[in-house]
């Protein structure tokens, strides 16, 4: 079974920067493709980015954050991360990392097998 477990959430103002992290554990995750969520307050769970399993040569992007934030992962450490630069008010959420056990990517949540319990990202105008 695998555990993941986000950090790095929490208050920045307009134009900031916030990294996120998606710490695995279990089993290794290097052939897993990972995915960011995130449910905004009152509204449905959507997608941000996703990212191959083992190298992590294809990454795709959701509309509203392409060219701010940066999906990657260090299968060294079995950790995902997000980059979110730029950041905006629309993009107060609680942000959740999941993980499917295979390597292509995907962007629909029902694709992804495990989930960690999400960390809030507030960001203030």
């Amino acid at each position: 079974q695998v555990q993941l477990v986000e950090s790095g959430g929490g208050l920045v103002q307009a134009g900031g920067s916030l990294r996120l992290s998606c710490a695995a554990s279990g089993r290794t995750v290097s052939s897993y493709a990972v995915a960011w969520f995130r449910q905004p307050p009152g509204k449905d769970r959507e997608f941000v980015a996703t990212i191959s399993g083992w190298s992590g040569s294809a990454t795709y992007y959701a509309d509203s954050v392409k060219a701010r934030f940066t999906i990657s992962r260090d299968n060294g450490k079995n950790t995902a991360y997000l980059q979110m630069n730029s950041l905006k008010p629309e993009d107060t959420a609680v942000y959740y990392c999941a993980a499917r056990a295979y390597s292509g990517i995907a962007n629909n949540d029902r694709d992804y097998h495990y989930w960690g319990q999400g960390t809030q990202v507030t960001v203030s105008s």
